[in-house]
């Protein structure tokens, strides 16, 4: 036997004092058995229930095991990827429930980043296994949109033990209904009302509020028909500015002394649809707006001659507390996720389908959209009761 591998002779009471050999190895690589190591972060934009999501993931850890460690990773992957972590206590868990924001911090790291070296020359992807495996992880918890998830697909590929929790504000997978959406739905129906009772003093005015959702325009649609929009525009469904306009001359004509266009923040016309990637690409950073909303107001204002205001309240909607329902949902998937964990059960991301908990392999959703269908029967039905979609 080499010396690297002396054998040490322990007394194992077991085995009426019988002295067994165990290699040296085998005391540095030992890992108790009744210790469940399990890793946590939080990575992407701010999100309104992500602390009541990590504290159901933590509460059904620590209340199903007696020996269970978390080890948070501060600033997302970031922490994964440098080996920035803490180790979490039962009480770093109490008093989260209804507060925005993150307890660990977050970044984003692009996931078509994630195979390129940093400055350094780091393996970004090889740093993370490094990480996992020196901490002895026995799973590792991330919450994260559609970006993040495809970062935790990654690892699963890489072998690692991996669930997803979707930190996703903008898009449904499926039937299956992501998270943290219901705060940001409020924000926007109050915002949308708001501004109703507003124009309702004024006349010749037609107000654009601006909506989050990236590619996506779910909560467009949603905050559009809850706040009572004229008009809901959104990515899968290019406009004619022209049918805009003639929609908002419509209401002026039939008495009505205002209009609300609800705009996702990722809507284009037709033309713009038209283009190729690069060619759009190229449209956008020569646009001379701010945003979409300016163009599209701009426009209207000209065609019809009414007076336009903008609101795009940014990155406002995506902070604060969550409400009730984000609370109960966020708790709900959570302890699922923490179920998961005892169970052994890794590589799913976990959702609400039906109202009931469903985990979804992570090789079947990361990356992918839930787009809205032109005959989509929420369209369809805002289309009966006169709402345009610039189509």
């Amino acid at each position: 036997m080499s010396v690297a591998s002396t054998a040490l002779f322990l007394y194992n009471k077991n085995y009426d004092g019988l002295v067994l050999p165990i290699d040296i190895a085998e005391i540095l690589n030992y890992k108790e058995e009744d210790t469940m190591r399990v890793g946590m972060l939080t990575s992407g934009g701010d999100c309104q229930s992500l602390n009541a999501t990590m504290r159901g993931v933590a509460k059904t850890l620590y209340n199903q095991r007696k020996d269970v460690e978390i080890i948070g990773f501060i600033e997302g992957y970031r922490g994964l990827i440098y080996e920035d972590y803490r180790i979490m206590k039962s009480k770093d868990f109490s008093g989260i429930l209804t507060n925005g924001g993150t307890i660990l911090g977050t970044s984003r790291q692009p996931f078509k980043l994630m195979r390129v070296p940093d400055e350094n020359g780091l393996d970004k992807v090889e740093a993370m296994k490094n990480t996992y495996k020196k901490l002895k992880l026995d799973c590792l918890v991330v919450l994260g949109g559609n970006g993040s998830q495809k970062t935790t697909n990654l690892l699963r590929q890489e072998g690692l033990n991996v669930i997803g929790l979707p930190k996703q504000l903008t898009t449904i997978c499926g039937e299956l209904m992501l998270p943290l959406v219901f705060r940001v739905l409020s924000i926007w129906l109050h915002r949308l009302l708001t501004v109703s009772i507003q124009l309702q003093l004024h006349t010749d005015v037609f107000f654009i509020v601006e909506i989050m959702g990236h590619k996506v325009g779910w909560l467009t649609l949603h905050a559009g028909i809850a706040g009572g929009a004229d008009i809901i525009l959104v990515p899968e469904i290019p406009y004619d500015i022209n049918k805009v306009a003639a929609a908002v001359n419509k209401r002026a004509k039939e008495g009505k002394r205002f209009s609300i266009i609800a705009v996702a923040e990722g809507a284009i016309s037709k033309e713009q649809a038209a283009l190729s990637k690069k060619e759009y690409k190229k449209y956008i950073a020569t646009r001379q707006y701010p945003s979409i909303s300016y163009e599209i107001g701009a426009k209207i204002s000209e065609l019809t001659g009414q007076e336009v205001r903008v609101a795009v309240p940014g990155h406002m909607q995506r902070g604060g507390s969550p409400c009730p329902y984000d609370r109960v949902l966020s708790t709900r998937l959570g302890a699922a996720a923490g179920k998961m964990i005892l169970d052994g059960e890794f590589g799913y991301l976990v959702g609400m389908k039906n109202n009931h908990i469903a985990k979804i392999p992570l090789a079947d959703v990361a990356g992918k959209l839930k787009m809205i269908q032109p005959d989509d029967e929420m369209v369809q039905e805002a289309k009966l009761m006169g709402i345009s979609f610039g189509d």
